[in-house]
């Protein structure tokens, strides 16, 4: 069994595919953890703008949660008719691009690309957030916990979307039921109490107001607690995963998901102004908002610590939802051609590897550059999504003009309400956390799209030139001239000699003189290889030596190869490279290799008349 088999997995046939399809329980942990684990991060964003307003601030929690509440019902109906109209998945980006063009399609793309990545970083910050408010000696560790967790979750994605599922599964469920457990305790108790309980364990005091409550920072609270609605689309973008019947299946596993989601919301923003719990700022003595309200409401036993797990645990990996997105984008947009080719090819365990390992890449680098802190990475956050959720509404809009019919006139209704909504919750995130961060995400989306425009051009420019060859010709034929560099005289050199004059009588070996073994070749030319030739009957091979003071090997061969191909214009070049193949990887360290530099230098240099033919030695054990 090899090392990869190990991590990743025996290879899955293609066969194997309807097997690794998800049913609803499985697809709430695979594609629900991103939305769900928001519940942890969202309303603490918030809680931390209101944190100059003192105890008056908590008042304002409550009706924001209901607004952003609100918001979120309008988008999951939205997003509802989104599967039922395009079951093969894509979500923003096909909705936009085939109802609103191709470019407002980029636009969806990248912005949904620059959510994702930013859904892994907050994701697994967050978490690891969440173990240091449990123990914070663990402060000093945040960066590298971030990192082993990022590599554990893309290796666990690697395997296969079942298998992350059933990984998932356990710690999705044990989230969802102590986060239930802790918001129902204590809403029971503030109703008994009459609003008013008494927490089992006191939160810090809320400190004095420091500043006077505005529209703008209220709009600022907003914006930030939106980022709760990060994820919902993630079923959407992989309807394709699901069992038959798939629509049916996806919308069940988004109703799911957003039920959950809005009642955590709910009873967040209520035991909040119950139990007067504010957000701490990040230092020592940071304590994050769940952390607060379990322990007012259950006191800081074995239950409180088993909630907190069940926190850190989901909120590391809800990356996995922009694992399993990330890559399913990308492939659909390299099928048209505006990512690299290879975003569209499934790995060993029948996922897009490739997604996978430039998600964990670009995550890792977030992570590095903001040292794994929650708050220096929400100002990015919920632009991109509320970009997508925009353009989605605004495309199934047009879906529904386009469409027509009773149905389709209720649906436009709702998709304008919501195009209307997060239009507006775009502006006002934008605006508001502009100069925080969000002018890096305005930046980076339109540099995505030139990128994939620039993706785009290359394959058209392929397309054209490699387009309609025509039939096949044959007339003028001849055979190539032959070049095959020597170093020496060897059981190497001879293999590649015999192979050039099996189909070509123009065969010259190119030998380098820099001053070591050179005459002995010149003298040994004529009995070793001019003489068998004769006697055989066939053309002798021309020995040319270059002679370079300098020691250099590759500039002479490679000046003489395009040399030759400029002198004989009508004919190919043939150049036999002849290699040493070892047994072992680690044993290339002990060889030079000057073969596959020098099949680089004439890819890069050469023309379409120049032809690099590899004749390996395989070593024995």
């Amino acid at each position: 069994m090899s090392i990869l088999d190990v991590l990743l997995g025996r290879p899955l046939k293609t066969a194997e595919q309807k097997k690794e399809k998800l049913s609803p329980a499985a697809g709430i942990p695979v594609f629900g953890l991103d939305a769900l684990s928001s519940a942890a991060y969202g309303p603490e964003a918030a809680l931390t703008l209101l944190i100059p307003l003192g105890a008056a601030g908590i008042v304002y929690i409550l009706p924001l949660t209901f607004g952003i509440i609100l918001l979120l019902g309008i988008v999951y109906f939205s997003y509802r008719q989104t599967i039922e109209a395009y079951p093969g998945g894509g979500g923003s980006y096909t909705v936009a691009r085939r109802n609103l063009g191709a470019f407002a399609g980029l636009v969806a793309a990248a912005a949904l690309m620059i959510d994702y990545t930013l859904t892994v970083a907050v994701g697994i910050s967050a978490g690891v957030g969440a173990l240091v408010s449990a123990a914070p000696s663990m402060n000093r560790y945040t960066l590298p916990l971030c990192l082993v967790i990022l590599l554990a979750i893309s290796l666990i994605n690697l395997r296969g979307v079942r298998a992350a599922g059933l990984f998932f599964m356990a710690p999705t469920y044990l989230f969802v039921g102590c986060m239930f457990s802790m918001v129902g305790i204590g809403v029971v108790k503030a109703l008994v109490s009459g609003g008013h309980p008494t927490p089992v364990v006191a939160p810090p005091l809320l400190p004095p107001a420091t500043a006077a409550v505005s529209v703008w920072l209220l709009l600022k609270v907003f914006s930030s607690g939106c980022t709760a609605m990060t994820g919902v689309e993630a079923v959407s973008n992989g309807v394709r995963a699901f069992q038959k019947p798939v629509v049916e299946q996806a919308q069940k596993t988004l109703a799911a998901i957003i039920a959950m989601l809005i009642l955590l919301l709910a009873g967040i923003a209520f035991l909040t102004r119950a139990y007067q719990v504010g957000a701490t700022a990040p230092g020592s003595g940071y304590q994050s908002v769940l952390s607060q309200l379990t322990g007012a409401v259950a006191g800081k036993g074995i239950f409180y610590f088993l909630t907190m797990a069940s926190i850190l645990l989901v909120l590391s990996l809800s990356a996995n939802t922009a694992f399993s997105d990330f890559p399913r984008l990308c492939r659909i947009v390299a099928e048209d051609f505006y990512l690299p080719i290879p975003f569209a090819s499934q790995g060993r365990r029948l996922v897009y590897s490739q997604g996978i390992a430039v998600l964990a890449v670009l995550s890792a680098f977030l992570l590095i550059l903001f040292d794994g802190i929650t708050d220096r990475l929400i100002p990015l956050f919920a632009v991109g999504a509320f970009l997508a959720f925009t353009l989605s509404q605004s495309g199934m809009v047009a879906h529904w003009m386009r469409t027509g019919g009773r149905k389709a006139r209720r649906s436009l209704i709702v998709n304008g309400l919501g195009a209307l909504a997060t239009g507006v919750t775009v502006v006002v995130v934008t605006v508001s956390k502009f100069a925080e961060g969000a002018w890096v995400t305005t930046l980076l989306i339109p540099a995505i799209i030139i990128l994939m425009l620039s993706v785009k051009r290359h394959y058209e420019r392929v397309g054209r030139e490699t387009a309609n060859p025509g039939k096949l010709e044959l007339a003028e034929m001849s055979p190539p001239i032959v070049v095959t560099p020597i170093a020496n005289w060897d059981e190497i050199a001879k293999r590649a000699l015999r192979f050039a004059l099996n189909f070509s009588p123009d065969v010259e070996a190119v030998h380098v003189d820099t001053g070591r073994g050179s005459r002995k070749l010149q003298a040994d030319w004529e009995s070793l290889v001019a003489e068998p030739a004769r006697n055989a009957g066939l053309p002798v091979p021309k020995l040319v030596t270059l002679k370079s003071p300098y020691r250099f090997v590759l500039n002479p061969i490679l000046d003489f190869i395009l040399n030759l191909e400029r002198t004989y214009p009508n004919r190919q070049i043939a150049v036999i490279v002849p290699e040493l193949v070892e047994r072992h990887w680690y044993l290339y360290f002990l060889h030079n290799q000057r073969g596959q530099w020098l099949k680089t230098l004439l890819l890069l240099k050469g023309s379409q008349r120049i032809v690099i033919i590899d004749v390996p030695w395989y070593l024995s054990r």
